[in-house]
């Protein structure tokens, strides 16, 4: 649909600091925890002692993310963002350097304080991370961004994982003084990359912190669940990570007991799901055009079961072989099976996750999007503790093994997708207008992302040829459209569903129905006066012969109530559509001449405030359309 690729930002201010820092920190955080249990084992403690530090770990991690994101997420609003970034780098290389005397001393009492206060580092830096990329991204950048995001955090916390397990193995006896000393350079390598990181306003810099976390935490709250879409995405994010973390704190002891493998077994499928994870994540820009497109979320939510639900088929009892290394495990029959759905789990989760963060920066406002992030990392923490609780009790108490733990897990999965799905309805209509354009139409995109108002009202004219052209221009636009659409159409099976969970604004003729006339026109201005945009057909009927009707003066009294940019755009090749009435006009039956027919949809620059008339904007839709009905 588009020419633009996510990896451009890549080479741009703008992003690439931000992008390494967030990296560079994930990688910093793995590399420490990991280094930590290599000391255990260099100082030859015993396996109690080290399952005590393996359960004590995550706890003192989490507990800052209870205890401080609310004031985290205020200090984020009123702070300029830059600054903040380059104040909790600094802080990491304090943090860092009290790890290195715990560290060079052998003192676990001390790298456990220092883990506490990393904790409490990346809890004063969540808001930052995600709030950031709304104000330095366009909108249509908004998806490949945030899984630019997601891939470097799933692939730092990898690898981070990978070098902390080594450097004893490595440095042998010099292992204290090596993880001293990389702890520290990549906390000083993430502080220097900081500062170049643009500077970016604050969202709400007259905001007066509340310095008491239990108030201010039942406030944030408050802002999470303000917008249904929103709150539910948070809920879908949180949901994530307590899959993650069931799915992850079983991959020890499925690697030895159910594959058959050693250490590197489990690191072998830690790296499968991380790397399907990131996979997913680069997908979501391609599959969803550029735009927010959570039509993806239904299909992440359930594919993840289907794979996990194969999991559990693929090997539902114990290995019949042990100590098999990774080349010996895919050569067992079966392993194939194995890594296939490891991988699949992994480009599911995010397909699932990235356009969720994407529509909660998107429908947020900018003053309280840190504010809202911190409450979710207040979310996630909660359901972290309890994945993990849980995991514990069904294994411990109930009996189940791991297998039945994955099998439990799609299960509820699919449960929660579908209740998530019933009560905001908005995720499962946008997965199947997604479905049906990129299953019938290629669309290829002209002058959208330069015309289209990043934010703000305006009002959208177009051509109108069939009856899939508010959902191409949906798929087009990367903003959220109301489209004003003629009310028979909201009698269509199935479409009468997809436009009334969008929003779409019945009309109809005024001598058909004068108050549904003057209902519509009432209802496109307070849209207007929101800042939405909304879309309108001004020849107010599907062409019967593939031309363009004269524009009628609906779009005149619309501005004389509300001055508003107004945004020209031209549907081509529609007309060849078997939703078109090319074919009925014909006298032949409504089926499809091909699948993934050419579509195109171009827009022009917005016409200046008052000087817009219905023949000014017919003369430039048609220009815009060319000879390419």
């Amino acid at each position: 649909m588009s020419g633009h690729s996510q990896f451009a930002l890549l080479k741009q201010r703008r992003f690439l600091p931000f992008f390494t820092v967030q990296a560079l920190g994930a990688f910093n955080d793995n590399v420490y925890r990991q280094a930590i249990i290599g000391l255990l084992f260099y100082l030859g403690i015993d396996d109690a002692q080290r399952t005590l530090y393996t359960n004590l770990a995550p706890a003192l991690f989490i507990l800052p993310y209870f205890l401080f994101s609310a004031i985290a997420g205020q200090i984020a609003e009123k702070l300029e963002k830059q600054k903040l970034i380059v104040i909790t780098t600094t802080m990491e290389i304090a943090i860092m350097s009290l790890a290195a005397v715990g560290f060079l001393t052998e003192n676990m009492a001390v790298l456990l304080v220092a883990l506490f206060c990393t904790g409490l580092q990346s809890t004063l830096f969540g808001p930052v991370k995600y709030s950031i990329l709304p104000s330095v991204l366009k909108p249509e950048e908004l998806t490949g961004g945030n899984g630019l995001v997601e891939m470097g955090t799933s692939i730092s916390i990898l690898f981070g994982m990978i070098f902390g397990g080594l450097i004893f193995q490595l440095a042998g006896s010099h292992g204290p003084i090596a993880a001293a000393t990389a702890v520290i350079v990549i906390a000083v390598a993430g502080n220097l990359v900081a500062r170049q990181v643009p500077r970016v306003d604050a969202g709400a810099p007259e905001l007066k912190i509340n310095w008491n976390p239990i108030p201010e935490s039942r406030a944030i709250m408050q802002l999470t669940r303000r917008t249904p879409a929103v709150r539910n995405a948070i809920l879908g994010v949180s949901w994530f990570w307590f899959i993650g973390t069931v799915l992850t704190a079983q991959l020890p002891t499925y690697a030895e007991v159910n594959l058959g493998g050693r250490q590197e077994l489990y690191v072998f499928a830690l790296a499968l799901f991380s790397i399907g994870t990131g996979t997913g994540s680069l997908l979501c820009e391609k599959l969803s055009g550029r735009t927010v497109e959570i039509g993806l979320v239904p299909l992440g939510a359930f594919g993840v079961s289907a794979f996990m639900l194969d999991l559990y088929f693929a090997r539902p009892g114990q290995a019949l072989l042990a100590g098999l290394d990774i080349g010996q495990f895919l050569s067992q029959p079966g392993s194939w099976r194995i890594v296939l759905d490891l991988v699949g789990i992994g480009v599911f989760t995010g397909f699932f996750v990235v356009p969720l963060f994407a529509l909660i920066q998107s429908r947020t406002p900018r003053a309280e999007l840190s504010r809202v992030i911190a409450g979710l990392n207040i979310q996630n923490s909660l359901f972290i503790v309890s994945a993990a609780v849980i995991g514990i009790v069904v294994q411990r108490f109930l009996g189940w093994s791991i297998p039945q733990v994955f099998l439990a897990l799609a299960i509820a999965n699919a449960a929660v997708a579908i209740w998530i799905f019933s009560i905001v309805p908005e995720f499962l209509m946008r997965f199947l207008s997604w479905l049906l354009v990129r299953v019938l139409y290629r669309l290829r995109l002209h002058g959208i992302e330069q015309h289209v108002p990043d934010q703000g009202a305006a009002l959208i004219v177009c051509n109108h040829v069939s009856y899939m052209d508010a959902l191409i221009l949906s798929a087009a636009i990367p903003r959220p459209v109301r489209f004003v659409m003629y009310y028979k159409i909201f009698q269509i099976p199935v479409m009468s569903w997809i436009f009334r969970t969008a929003k779409a604004i019945p009309i109809a003729g005024a001598r058909e129905d004068p108050t549904l006339m003057q209902r519509a026109f009432d209802d496109i201005d307070a849209a207007l006066a929101d800042g939405e945009l909304v879309c309108i057909f001004p020849e107010g009927t599907l062409t019967r012969d593939g031309t363009i009707a004269p524009f009628k003066s609906g779009v005149e009294k619309i501005l004389a109530r509300r001055q508003v940019p107004v945004v020209p755009m031209a549907l081509r090749g529609m007309w060849s559509s078997m939703w078109s009435r090319r074919d009925s006009r014909l006298g032949r039956m409504r089926v499809p001449r091909r699948f993934r027919a050419h579509a195109e949809v171009a827009a022009t620059a917005a016409q200046p405030l008052g000087e817009t008339t219905a023949a000014a904007l017919e003369t430039q839709v048609r220009a815009l359309r060319g000879d390419n009905a």
